[in-house]
């Protein structure tokens, strides 16, 4: 594919309004650090967005404010819905499901429903921010960490690792998934749910120079800078590494996820619908740090994010991105 367009084309170009308005620009909310000791609370600040502290010494590109919390759990029943309305696709029924983590947890929602479908299990989700809820069921709990770090979890001490939304993240697949090998019990299973950073259509009609177009461009290249892939299922990474890292009985679910309300099909209109609204209410919390690296200004990411809302409302380049399910088992 070509390369990224310079931020100035967004910010000169005279963008035609849809009627509809547009809410996503930048919100001024600020994090009020001044009396938390701990350096985990002391969030950097990007045009009065937050992002985890830099005390654990990872990157990570998106916020963590309170926009992007509602975008994640947006996004947790747009994700639920593309796997008919499961939490998980992993043979778990009938099996010994006792000890649970959940890689990257987010807001915690996934790891909370969980517990409520298996309150016998005793599940962990673990992330860089603490922007989890502290009233949780007894059979749920949370732990600030760094996945890319050598874990410090036991070994064969789970039955099951949850990995969910980790582009831009990893720099070793496999090193990820060997670590996950460790921590789980013979017979456990790791199950990995990734998108891919690239809009497609299936007529031709999304160009280069469209901001559906760009979306792939700004995302790889800024991977680039940061050593970190977005495009993950393009690149099959998720089956590379399962494999690399021992796992056997490998099975999949490959998914595509429109953008917009534009599909005929039923099912697939509702989760174009989610999916859009998971884009729309905070693109700015996705892009804002990535595009800034690349040297856009604040105006050049407001003016894009209207282009790119305009072009799913209008739904005339029918985009969708594909995302990939995968899971295997640890030998016993």
């Amino acid at each position: 594919m070509s390369g990224i367009l310079p931020a100035e084309h967004w910010a000169s170009s005279a963008i035609v309004g849809d009627g509809d308005g547009d809410g996503d620009t930048a919100s001024t909310t600020q994090t009020d650090t001044s009396s938390i000791a701990s350096s985990i609370l002391k969030y950097r600040e990007l045009y009065g967005r937050t992002y985890h502290s830099e005390s654990s010494g990872a990157q990570y590109w998106a916020t963590n404010d309170e926009k992007q919390k509602e975008a994640l759990d947006i996004l947790h029943h747009m994700l639920t819905l593309s796997i008919d309305g499961k939490l998980y696709l992993a043979p778990l029924e009938g099996k010994k499901v006792e000890k649970v983590l959940d890689i990257g947890c987010g807001t915690g929602i996934w790891a909370m429903d969980f517990a409520d479908e298996f309150p016998g299990a005793s599940v962990i989700g673990t992330d860089l921010s603490p922007i989890q809820p502290s009233w949780v069921s007894p059979n749920v709990s949370f732990e600030i960490d760094d996945c890319t770090k050598s874990w410090t979890f036991p070994a064969d001490s789970f039955d099951y690792i949850h990995i969910r939304w980790m582009l831009g993240s990893i720099v070793d697949w496999t090193a990820l998934f060997k670590e996950a090998y460790q921590a789980l019990r013979p017979g456990g299973y790791l199950e990995s749910f990734e998108p891919d950073a690239i809009i497609k259509s299936d007529d031709g009609s999304i160009k280069v120079t469209d901001a559906m177009g760009q979306w792939a461009a700004i995302f790889t290249e800024g991977g680039r800078k940061m050593g970190r892939s977005f495009n993950i299922v393009s690149d099959d990474l998720q089956r590379i590494a399962m494999r690399e890292a021992g796992f056997v009985e490998v099975e999949e679910r490959n998914l595509r996820t429109p953008l917009g309300s534009w599909p005929k099909d039923e099912k697939q209109k509702e989760i174009g619908t989610w999916a859009n609204l998971v884009v729309e209410h905070d693109t700015e919390g996705h892009i804002l740090f990535l595009a800034t690296t690349l040297g856009w200004t604040r105006e050049s990411v407001i003016a894009y994010i209207k282009q790119l809302h305009r072009e799913i409302r209008l739904g005339k380049k029918q985009g969708y991105y594909h995302q990939k399910v995968i899971w295997g088992r640890k030998p016993q």
